[in-house]
């Protein structure tokens, strides 16, 4: 992939810009594979890991979500990033983003201007408009959320909403984020829905997931797509009569596994993705699958041990699942884990911590081309 951003030195967020595609994954891949076998031997000594061929992305127009920095003036807006004296850099060409996205940044840019919506200015702390995001389904609808310090410009938001979506008819959802304090965050707690419609549907691989403004999803929807399929194959072999999905967001992982007869449990601490995912369960007829708002250590250490499931799967953030539900995963009767990580140095010492599960199956999935960013899925079974 070219990147005129790139090449110029205004960004420099890709950091594998320029370098093959090919080679960006094998990287990956041996970084992977050398991680893991260091942590298979910690736990016990070598096993046969059946390793799968890497799931590979389109290498650019594959990033379902922007997050963009609002800096510039009212007259001329920049929407994308800030330099090292905090002003802002224009990145509404980005290339990694999706086609959709791409199409709406400028439009946006425009709108920014045209409804006199003021910049926030980081280095003197005043203006408005701190970050626009939008997130494009794989249907081509978006999701796009101004976020704002104050409640001064929802007005004139509203005002020009009908002005945007006779432009933009792609935007399904538009809020306003609320984020009065002045810190390294991308979003506030306090969500105005502005438009009718409160969830984006994300349709993949015949199921329907509702993404609302401030659940996690998956950055990459081909890429997803194929995560999800890769763990319910897995777990259908196994053939669990129950199932956590710890730290499941908007359901992905336990929504494409559910099953008739199969119990089936969903914990994550946002409120909000528990609401998508319940929604997501209730339209799909899902009887057997519920989903409740909690810490995914706090609610395994609560468990009885007669509802401890026979399987797990955990899709921490970059932290990993940390020692405490390691160490309960290894005393556990759980027979098996389907562990889905975005950072196998994490990865690897959490399996470090559970000899008595045996490394199974591994895929490399690159989630993030052109980053040295990846996710990698992997089964293990107890010994």
């Amino acid at each position: 992939m070219q990147c005129d951003y790139f090449d110029r030195g205004v960004c420099r967020s890709c950091t594998l810009m320029g370098q093959p595609y090919a080679d960006q994954v094998l990287d990956k891949e041996i970084r992977t594979r050398e991680l893991l076998h260091d942590a298979v031997e910690a736990a016990g000594g070598p096993s046969a890991v059946d390793w799968l061929p890497a799931v590979t992305s389109p290498e650019s127009a594959y990033r379902n979500k922007a997050k963009m920095v609002v800096g510039g003036s009212v007259q001329r807006p920049t929407v994308g990033i800030l330099d090292h004296r905090q002003r802002g850099v224009d990145l509404r060409h980005c290339g990694i983003c999706t086609p959709g996205i791409q199409r709406a940044l400028p439009v946006l840019a425009q709108f920014i201007e045209d409804a006199r919506l003021i910049p926030y200015d980081v280095a003197a702390r005043r203006g408005e408009l701190k970050f626009v995001l939008v997130t494009e389904s794989p249907d081509g609808e978006l999701m796009v959320r101004f976020v704002l310090r104050s409640e001064g410009q929802l007005p004139r938001l509203r005002e020009h909403l009908g002005a945007l979506r006779s432009v933009l008819p792609e935007a399904a959802v538009v809020t306003a984020n609320l984020l009065p304090e002045h810190k390294a965050v991308t979003e506030g707690d306090r969500e105005v829905v502005l438009t009718d419609q409160e969830t984006l549907p994300m349709r993949m691989g015949g199921v329907t997931m509702h993404l609302r403004p401030q659940s996690f999803f998956q950055t990459n929807t081909t890429v997803a797509a194929q995560l999800y399929a890769q763990a319910t194959t897995w777990i259908d072999e196994v053939g669990p009569a129950s199932m956590w999905d710890l730290y499941c967001g908007v359901g992905g992982f336990a929504l494409h596994a559910a099953r008739p007869g199969r119990a089936v449990t969903g914990i994550e601490t946002s409120r909000e993705a528990v609401r998508s995912a319940g929604q997501s369960a209730r339209e799909a007829g899902l009887s057997d699958v519920r989903f409740a708002a909690d810490d995914a250590t706090e609610h395994a250490l609560r468990a009885r041990p007669d509802t401890v499931p026979d399987l797990v799967v955990v899709n921490p953030p970059r932290r990993g699942i940390g020692s405490t539900l390691s160490e309960w995963l290894e005393q556990s009767t759980v027979e098996h884990v389907v562990y889905s990580s975005c950072n196998p140095v994490t990865l690897a010492k959490d399996l470090a911590r559970m000899p008595s599960f045996r490394l199974e199956r591994v895929r490399v999935l690159d989630m993030f081309p052109q980053t040295g960013h990846l996710e990698a899925v992997t089964l293990l079974s107890r010994r």
